[in-house]
Parts: C-alpha cells; structure tokens; sequence
C-alpha cells in the first residue's frame, strides 16, 4: 500500500467525526433554505458549493430579503474573510514543491474544522489526507442539506433546536485533545472565549460583524501568542 493511500485512509477516517457532525448541522441549513423559499437541489448546489456555515445561514436571510447581489457579495466577504488566515496558516505546513492544482484543490475543503485537524497534524501536510477529510466531510454537510430540505419539517421543533448546538460540539472535539496537551494553547483558547464574549456585550464592540471579529481576535490573539511563545522551528544540518 502506497503512501498516498495510506494518507488519504487516514485523511478519510479523520474526517469521519467531521461529516457526522456536519451531517447533522446542516440538516437544521436545509430546514431553513426550504423555509426561505429554495428548492432541494438550489440547497444542496449551495452547501456543495459553499462549505461555509456562517456564510450559508447568513445568505438564506439576503435571500429572502430580496437583497441586490452586491449586498449578498459584500456580506459573504466579510464573513468568509477568517478562511484567507486560515489558508494562510495551512500554507505554511505544504511542502513547499507542491504543485499548484493541488493547493487549489485542498483550498475547496479549507472550513473551519477541517483546518482544525490539518494544523494539528505533525509534519508536512499531505495533499492526499487534506482529500481524505474532504472526502468525508463534504458529503455530509451536503446530505444533511438534502435531508433537512425533503423532510425537516417532519420533525419537532425540540429536536430541531437541538441540533443547532451539533456544530458547537464539534469545535470542543477538535480543540480540546491539543489543549490538554499544551499549556500555551490552553490559554490562546481561554483568552480568546473571554475576548469573544468582550466583543458581544460591549456596546460598540458588539457591532462589528462576526467575520470581522473573528479576524481581528485571530490576529490580536495568535500574533500576541507568536511573540510572546515563539516557536523554535529545528535547524537542518543535513
């Protein structure tokens, strides 16, 4: 068994928490797309071509508002703007010959939980595991839509509301493994939930919209991180 197999089995098992967890958030997206006047298959088209919570819940009220595509541009821009760090970030973990279709290609799977596991894993990242993950968790979140969609309304409303928090879950199984294992990351995390709830409850903080947000604490609190606990990357003296 070759080593790209190898690594997109390994990409493909990880990404199996991912797509369940998926499976069930976007179910509660389609629920909604079908309540805002879409179609099926408009919402299965948009997860497929989207993968991006946020980005997606936020257009079905555009949508149903009636809103000018620039509006609909505008929103979905400053909302998604936290997947260009997250890119970046990722970036740095590729070998640095790899070629340009696949960075292309890993760019389609960059959410924010499949960033989550890539930056935890050791070495260089492989372009065949990121296909792995994508593997598993594209299906999910498009399967999900396509069943909220056809038979959401199906179901009681307790259930419903239920689902909703799937997503929050999966973001503790993500973080919490790495954490426990170092200090430092332990309190990027607390310090970046006290600054988070700053920016709710604060009059003028709480204003500005939630991918911006998630940008502005992202460098606050990683560049603060970086400078204050470097990491001393080893020198090759080969």
């Amino acid at each position: 068994m070759n080593d790209k197999r190898i690594q997109f089995q390994n990409g493909l098992k990880d990404g199996i928490p991912i797509g369940l967890g998926y499976l069930a958030v976007s179910f509660t997206f389609g629920i909604m797309a079908a309540g805002a006047g879409l179609t099926a298959l408009e919402s299965v088209a948009m997860s497929f071509t989207n993968l991006t919570s946020a980005g997606q819940f936020a257009a079905l009220g555009i949508i149903a508002a009636r809103a000018p595509f620039f509006e609909m541009a505008a929103a979905q821009l400053v909302i998604n703007l936290r997947y260009c760090l997250m890119s970046c970030s990722l970036s740095q973990k590729l070998d640095h010959n790899m070629p340009f279709f696949h960075r292309f290609l890993i760019s389609y799977g960059v959410t924010d939980e499949i960033f989550g596991v890539s930056v935890c894993r050791e070495g260089t990242l492989s372009p065949f595991y990121s296909y792995g993950l994508i593997c598993a968790a594209v299906p999910g979140w498009t399967l999900g839509t396509l069943l909220g969609a056809v038979s959401g309304s199906l179901l009681p409303d307790r259930l419903l509301s239920a689902l909703n928090v799937a997503l929050y879950g999966m973001f503790l199984a993500v973080v919490i493994p790495p954490a426990k294992e170092n200090r430092v990351l332990t309190g990027v995390i607390l310090v970046s939930m006290a600054l988070s709830l700053l920016f709710t409850v604060v009059p003028l903080l709480n204003g500005i919209s939630s991918g911006f947000k998630i940008i502005l604490l992202t460098v606050l609190v990683a560049g603060a991180a970086a400078y204050a606990f470097p990491v001393k990357e080893e020198e090759d003296h080969a």
